[in-house]
């Protein structure tokens, strides 16, 4: 059995789960980092039509990984994906191209499929998807139309948020409130990339983990004026929360919809009791709330991947426990 992890180099995440596949003596654990391709490690595809085929990455002059014997992928956060620095031209662009080419016919389980993570960067589609799922959203808009954001921002008596409609997955999802002034200021072009939202209150935002069938939440008690978004996520101060089976369910089914065996999914407690789909981020960070509240993620994590099976069914959650 061998476990890619396919990620930057200093990514502390990756060396937690590494170690704990380690301690669940899986036998091959490989921290794949894919600029040093090609430059210090090699290629080789054969393929044909009557004999057998082979796709490997040598790592050395006699040691090589081959497809076949790759049982799960974590596909956490690629260099040249995480800084969002390349253009189709760049060698980083093209060796991250070739790469999940050679993995991406092959049977192994992914997490996640770095095409689905690429389409749920896009918050339209991520909120449609949380509304088919029952879940409840942000009133929402994303216009061309000057007047139309301006009539937006007046309906919610200027209490609304705006950020990039295509999500650049970060720690924490950013929301800022927007003043009329600036609306004003918005040239037409950039209308299009914008997604508006009314500003949600709130008592509690809650940090959500789900990795296949196991969700782990911390929750994080807000300021009086509801605002968390600008705090750094280590100097936070969070908490387990038990979530409703109900919205459990929702969410299992939203991480199905998204074709996702990992994400991190922000939610806010209103003070009415209802919870507040924000965004999903199938990179998301979690090593500050595992420590924050001792949650096995990092084990977890290692026993899906070692698992190597996808998630198929969505069974009756029930909130899991260290």
């Amino acid at each position: 059995m061998t476990i890619l992890i396919i990620s930057d180099p200093d990514d502390v995440h990756a060396y937690a789960v590494f170690n704990a596949l380690k301690r669940q003596k899986v036998p091959n654990v490989y921290l794949f980092d894919n600029t040093q391709f090609p430059t210090r490690m090699n290629l080789d595809i054969a393929l044909s039509a009557s004999d057998s085929s082979h796709y490997r990455i040598w790592l050395s002059q006699d040691k090589f990984i081959d497809r076949d014997a790759v049982r799960s992928i974590w596909w956490r956060r690629p260099l040249s994906l995480d800084r969002q620095t390349f253009n189709e031209d760049s060698p980083e662009h093209t060796s991250m191209m070739t790469i999940r080419g050679i993995w991406q016919a092959s049977s192994c389980l992914w997490v996640n499929d770095s095409a689905r993570v690429t389409a749920i960067a896009h918050k339209p589609l991520q909120l449609d998807l949380a509304k088919q799922c029952g879940l409840i959203i942000p009133e929402s808009l994303i216009t061309t139309i000057p007047e139309h954001a301006q009539q937006f921002w007046q309906q919610h008596y200027g209490q609304i948020t705006y950020q990039l409609s295509t999500q650049a997955f970060s720690e924490t999802h950013e929301f800022r409130k927007l003043e009329w002034e600036e609306l004003l200021e918005i040239e037409n072009p950039k209308l299009a990339q914008i997604i508006f939202q009314e500003w949600v209150p709130g008592t509690v935002d809650l940090r959500i983990t789900i990795i296949g069938n196991d969700i782990l939440s911390a929750a994080l008690n807000l300021h009086p004026s509801g605002d968390s978004m600008g705090d750094q996520p280590n100097r936070r101060v969070y908490q387990r929360h038990e979530l409703p089976v109900d919205l459990q369910q929702k969410l299992l089914l939203l991480m199905r919809y998204c074709g996702l065996e990992y994400g991190v999914i922000d939610v806010r407690l209103r003070p009415d009791g209802e919870y507040v789909f924000l965004g999903i981020d199938p990179y998301g960070h979690f090593l500050f709330v595992e420590h924050a509240c001792q949650l096995p993620i990092s084990d977890l994590l290692a026993r899906h991947l070692a698992n190597g099976k996808k998630s198929t069914a969505v069974p009756r959650a029930a909130q899991k426990a260290a």
